[in-house]
């Protein structure tokens, strides 16, 4: 996943064409200061464990996509050690999820 390269943005999202590569940049923002682990849970599901000092970020940024976006669920939940971010999404919507992991894959910190 890249920010030129969104051939896997659905119809369904709302976001104007012009602010996808910024929000594509949040992610990959996101992904390289505070991902610190990705699981694939099922096809449609995906989990990533965050650094939680990027707890506000995180629900400040999924908020956003959801509202564009509402196939998407995201699901936060926090400790001292570490923010769980569950994304689900409906099968007809494996290829968003996929990308998403994608980049994470790409940007995640050691």
């Amino acid at each position: 996943m890249s920010s030129d390269d969104q051939t896997w943005v659905p119809e369904a999202c709302t976001l104007p064409s012009v602010q996808r590569p910024l929000r594509l940049a949040e992610f990959d923002d996101l992904f390289t200061t505070a991902l610190r682990e990705q699981q694939r849970l099922s096809p449609t599901h995906l989990r990533w464990r965050l650094d939680p000092s990027a707890e506000a970020t995180a629900r400040d940024l999924t908020d956003r996509e959801s509202s564009c976006c509402s196939f998407f669920t995201f699901t936060i939940i926090g400790d001292t050690d570490t923010l769980r971010l569950d994304v689900q999404v409906p099968a007809a919507h494996v290829d968003v999820l996929d990308a998403l992991a994608q980049g994470a894959a790409a940007r995640m910190t050691a």
